[in-house]
């Protein structure tokens, strides 16, 4: 692979288990006890992504993250949780976590997720070019976007979902179906879409409350519905 990965976790087991993996898969990998020594490390090393433990004494991982996505918010992110704690998994996802690992986990497994946000962050989609509809502008192969003007703080998988989502207006997908399409997953806990359209609609949305582009399909999953560039509509 040839990233640099940061591994912040009090647990020095596992991050040596996570350390030899990543290794072996030819990674250089930096390792941080506690999240000030963490966010200390990001500024220093300056890695392609960081793995980070959500349950850490003095500084926790849920700040940790949230001060990574202040300064770099394209930098991913993928949270270690425990087994069986979904609203810390969605607290995760929450403050910008691209990805999460519940513990005890695989090491090939988180492997497999490092690569596939690896592969996200440093390759623009197949078909690059540029996304318009109204205000809302993404440029796929910078991989950037603007609202009214504005650059968009997008997560790596904030991205790939806005994109697919404008790739295909007016269709409904499933939860399952976004899952499969923009994450790669064929199984997974469906509350991470969830919580990444929430984010996008308070990105693109006038009023997020009342979604007028990416709206809920009850009892399907989500539709994204163009506006009209010359009304506003």
């Amino acid at each position: 692979m040839g990233h640099r990965v940061l591994v912040v976790d009090d647990d020095p087991t596992v991050s040596d288990v996570v350390r030899r993996y990543l290794e072996q898969a030819g990674c250089e990998v930096t390792l941080a006890a506690d999240g000030a020594d963490g966010l200390a490390a990001v500024a220093a090393r300056q890695p392609d992504l960081v793995v980070l433990d959500l349950m850490m004494p003095g500084v926790d991982g849920l700040e940790v993250c949230r001060r990574i996505r202040h300064r770099l918010p394209h930098l991913p992110v993928i949270m270690l949780t425990a087994l069986g704690d979904e609203a810390d998994r969605v607290l995760g996802l929450e403050v910008g976590a691209d990805d999460y690992v519940t513990k005890p986990f695989s090491p090939r497994e988180l492997v497999l997720r490092i690569q596939s946000v690896l592969r996200r962050a440093a390759a623009p989609p197949a078909a690059s070019g540029t996304l318009t509809d109204a205000e809302l502008t993404v440029d796929t192969a910078r991989r950037t976007a603007t609202y009214e003007g504005t650059p968009l703080s997008l997560t790596v998988r904030e991205f790939d979902l806005l994109v697919f989502l404008l790739r295909h207006p007016g269709r409904a997908w499933s939860r399952g179906d976004l899952l499969d399409r923009v994450w790669g997953w064929q199984f997974g806990d469906q509350s991470t879409v969830t919580v990444h359209v929430r984010r996008l609609r308070e990105k693109v949305e006038k009023d997020p409350a009342a979604p007028r582009r990416i709206r809920t399909v009850w009892g399907v999953g989500y539709r994204y519905d163009p506006l009209d560039a010359s009304t506003g509509r």
